[in-house]
């Protein structure tokens, strides 16, 4: 039964039909499916196919849009918005690059990660470099975070660290991931992390701010 709703949530997602991707989602909820299962094998390996499809160029926009509006109802489901919380674990900040118009698997991390307590402050899509690294200064936060599907964005995420770094930013940690980025590793990128998933990210961050508070 699982299986058969985790396949029906990734399909829900791919036609772009925001009712039946809630519903799945709920479905799974009720038969004990875990929240990071949810994410992860469905609204994740719906993004993979997306992903795969953009790579292949066999994608177009409105198929795009219409899936990122199912996705934001999963996760408006999965990470309801309630009464502000106490931030306890830090802030990090996010963001897709200049050029790249790319947003739903930013999106997707900023949900999980506030839904865990984190305070997320989200630079938007098509983001320069100078407005990223202003934001870092003024936040002070404990991670950057990058996400890209587009490759011409790698020269910048290799500037990142060192941009920081000249700003006095060099504890602050640079992770990267989506379609373009994850294929790579964190040398040629010049970050700390590169992330598979949201949930990736999360662990990463559990770890720094464990670090942080001892």
């Amino acid at each position: 039964m699982g299986d058969f709703a985790m396949k029906g949530l990734v399909r829900a997602i791919l036609e772009g039909d925001c009712a039946a991707a809630a519903s799945q989602a709920e479905q799974l909820l009720h038969s004990g499916a875990s929240t990071n299962q949810i994410v992860v094998n469905g609204v994740e390996a719906a993004m993979s196919a997306l992903d795969a499809k953009c790579t292949l160029q066999e994608f177009n926009l409105l198929e795009i849009m219409l899936a990122g509006r199912a996705v934001t109802e999963v996760m408006k489901l999965l990470y309801p918005a309630g009464a502000p919380r106490t931030d306890t674990k830090g802030t990090v900040v996010v963001a897709s690059l200049e050029g790249d118009v790319h947003d739903l698997g930013k999106n997707i991390v900023r949900m999980v990660l506030t839904g865990d307590g984190y305070r997320v402050v989200d630079c938007g899509k098509d983001c320069s470099l100078a407005k990223l690294i202003e934001t870092a200064e003024r936040e002070a936060p404990l991670a950057v975070g990058i996400s890209g599907l587009i490759t011409s964005i790698v020269p910048q995420v290799r500037q990142v660290k060192d941009l920081l770094t000249g700003r006095g930013l060099n504890r602050v940690k640079v992770l990267a991931g989506g379609a373009a980025l994850k294929q790579s590793s964190p040398a040629r990128l010049n970050v700390d992390f590169v992330a598979e998933s949201a949930f990736d990210t999360l662990h990463y961050l559990e770890g720094i701010a464990g670090a942080r508070n001892e």
